[in-house]
């Protein structure tokens, strides 16, 4: 098996005209109180640490006295405004600002505090990338799992999306710290290497989604989460679109060899494809329209547009591929394909 490297960093693609016109149509579009340039302006960072002890990608931002006091009121207002409708709550308060230099979207992890409780939470400010805004509306209407975000200007604004991290699931599972179900693990891992080839999200490395566990009875319910929309539409190779070619991934593959056969994951890739049927059937006008967007702009390089039409149309024996002039383009036909419409 020969496993997937990115061999280069994925560029910011700017929001241009046509997206800018339908994330205000579709009120993902809403002006807020700071933009991402504001947050640049601290005077430290202090890096952080997980439970063992070890260093991490994050660091705590620490802010000019002066400056706080108005930061934090505004990320208290995004904050409201990213979950509700934005009325004032007077109990909220940002507990601490994280910053990680590492990656695409170099975001700002935001921990708000209900005083109330003590209870807490946590949203992102990013660089506004076209790549992610198309992968996250993408994720929106095709995956089970709703996305809430909000753009203005050059920020991105994305709720939390929870779950335990793949890479850090794997080692609780090597080292026993947690009993999984195979068989149901298994088949969300299946069906989440599905979703990702149907809508052509690349990167899918194990630190890239999460796994959310849910108690059923007496059983344990898994499903597989996207976090990272950097890669839509955007590398030139057909693999990188299959998580399942990820040495990252190693762990999950061998326990879908392991735990189920061969005719039994062709029925889940089956009904994975009639599920993702369903829900562009539902959201087609929409989809189709986001698509057409994608058509008008430059989310890739065009050799690199020209080497995946190749493979695709080698990878699904069809030539309808190598008409495509742009991603866009190549995203439709791959849909249209895969769920037979």
């Amino acid at each position: 098996m020969k496993f997937n490297e990115i061999e280069y960093k994925k560029p910011f693609f700017k929001i241009n005209n046509y997206l800018n016109e339908y994330l205000n149509e579709y009120s993902r579009s809403l002006e807020i109180p700071l933009q991402y340039e504001d947050l640049l302006n601290y005077s430290g960072l202090v890096p952080l640490e997980n439970e063992k002890g070890d260093p991490t990608l994050w660091n705590r931002v620490l802010f000019h006295a002066n400056d706080m006091d108005y930061l934090y009121a505004g990320l208290v207002e995004i904050y409201r405004l990213l979950i509700s409708d934005g009325s004032k709550v007077d109990h909220l308060t940002v507990d601490g600002v994280d910053f990680c230099g590492y990656g695409n979207s170099k975001p700002f992890r935001i921990k708000i505090l209900n005083q109330l409780n003590d209870n807490y939470d946590y949203y992102y400010i990013k660089i506004a990338d076209a790549s992610r805004v198309y992968g996250l509306e993408l994720e929106h209407h095709f995956s089970p799992n709703k996305i809430n975000y909000i753009y203005h200007k050059n920020t991105l604004v994305e709720e939390h999306i929870i779950g335990i991290p793949g890479d850090q699931f794997i080692e609780e599972v090597k080292s026993k710290k947690r009993v999984i179900n195979e068989v149901r693990l298994a088949k969300e891992f299946v069906k989440f290497n599905e979703q990702c080839f149907v809508r052509l999200l690349g990167d899918m490395r194990s630190y890239n989604y999460v796994i959310v566990v849910t108690q059923d009875f007496d059983q344990i319910q898994y499903r597989v989460r996207a976090i990272d929309f950097d890669q839509q539409s955007f590398e030139k190779r057909c693999k990188i679109y299959l998580p399942q070619f990820y040495v990252d991934n190693v762990f999950y593959v061998e326990m879908v060899q392991r735990a189920i056969p061969m005719p039994t994951i062709e029925q889940y890739q089956k009904e994975e494809k009639s599920l993702l049927k369903k829900r562009y059937l539902n959201d087609k006008y929409q989809i189709d329209t986001l698509i057409d967007v994608m058509k008008k702009d430059v989310v890739s390089f065009p050799d690199y547009v020209e080497n995946l039409k190749q493979e695709l149309a080698k990878f699904h024996t069809s030539s309808k591929f190598l008409e495509c002039k742009n991603m866009g383009e190549l995203l439709k036909v791959n849909i249209t394909t895969m769920l037979e419409l």
